[in-house]
C-alpha cells in the first residue's frame, strides 16, 4: 500500500497527539480483534489524562481542526489495517504455497535466499524470496542488490552526502545512490509477539527518519518500502498486545511515504 496524501506531510506534532492518545486509549476494541477508533471526546479525555491541554481538540463551540484530522486519520487506521492489511497476512503455510507457485511460473536466475533457523525450521525466507523473484521479474534485466553487504550511501559530484545507518535488505539498482530500498520482517517461526518485532518498527523508522532529512535537506527522494508477513504474529499477537506494531508501521507510513 502507498501513503495517504491526506496525512502525508501532517507536522511532527500531530504524530506526537496520535501516539499519546493511543497510548492513553488503547489501540483495539477489546475483546474484537479490531482497531480502535477512539471518539473527539475520548481522545480530549486522553489529554486529560495526561496533564494537557484538552482545548487543543474540543472546545465549548465543538471540535478544533487538529481534533477532525486526528478523527479522519484514527478512522483511515483502523479501515486499512481492518481491511486492507490483516487479510493479505499470511501464514506460514500459505507463505510456502505462494513461494512454490511463482517460483514455478518465474524460473528466477537469483539465488534463493534461506532463513536463519536451524534444523527442522531451516527452510527459504519465503517472503524474502518472493520480493526477490518479483523485483527480478519487473527489473528487466536491470542490476540489483538483493543482498546489501554494505550501508547505503548517497552521493553528490563525487563526494558522500549521507550513509544510512544500518544496512538495507535491498537496494535498487545498489546500495550507491539507489532509488527505492527496502526492509524485510517475516516472522513464520516466531511464537511470541516481542523484542524482534519491535526492533522491525524501530529499525524501519530509523531509516525513514534518515531519509527524510535527506530529502528534506538536499531534494534526495528514495522510494522506502517495508515488506512484513506472518498473520500470527503481526495481528494475532500484535492485537493482542494492543497492536503496537501495526500502528506504528501505518503512522510510519503515512508519514514518511513508505509502504508495507
Amino acid at each position: 500500500m502507498t501513503a495517504s496524501p491526506v496525512f502525508l506531510n501532517q507536522p511532527k506534532a500531530f504524530w506526537a497527539y496520535v501516539r499519546s492518545i493511543s497510548q492513553a486509549v488503547g489501540y483495539t476494541a477489546r475483546g474484537k480483534g479490531q482497531i480502535k477508533v477512539p471518539r473527539i471526546e475520548e481522545m480530549a479525555e486522553a489529554l486529560d489524562h495526561l496533564g494537557l491541554d484538552r482545548t487543543r481538540l474540543l472546545r465549548a463551540d465543538g471540535a478544533t481542526e487538529v481534533a477532525q484530522t486526528l478523527s479522519a486519520y484514527f478512522d483511515y487506521r483502523a479501515r486499512t489495517l481492518n481491511t486492507l492489511v490483516e487479510p493479505r497476512l499470511m501464514n506460514r503455510v500459505q507463505a510456502r504455497a505462494l513461494f512454490g507457485e511463482l517460483r514455478a511460473q518465474l524460473s528466477p536466475k537469483i539465488p534463493i535466499p534461506m532463513n536463519k533457523q536451524k534444523g527442522a525450521k531451516k527452510e527459504p525466507a519465503y517472503m524474502t524470496a518472493l520480493v526477490n523473484m518479483l523485483v527480478e521479474a519487473n527489473a528487466r534485466g536491470r542490476d540489483c542488490d538483493y543482498d546489501p553487504r554494505a550501508l547505503t550511501t548517497f552521493t553528490r559530484e563525487g563526494a558522500p552526502l549521507r550513509t544510512l545507518s544500518r544496512r538495507v535488505d535491498g537496494a535498487f539498482p545498489g546500495v550507491v545512490n539507489p532509488v527505492a530500498v527496502w526492509e524485510i520482517k517475516e516472522y513464520y517461526h516466531t511464537k511470541t509477539f516481542g523484542s524482534r518485532v519491535a526492533d522491525g518498527v524501530y529499525e524501519t523508522l530509523l531509516d525513514g527518519m534518515e531519509l527524510e532529512e535527506l530529502r528534506a535537506s538536499e531534494d534526495v527522494n528514495v522510494l522506502h518500502y517495508l515488506i512484513v508477513d506472518d498473520h500470527y504474529t503481526w495481528w494475532e499477537s500484535g492485537v493482542s498486545e494492543d497492536c503496537r506494531s501495526g500502528s506504528y508501521l501505518l503512522m510510519r507510513q503515512t508519514a514518511f511515504r513508505h509502504s508495507f
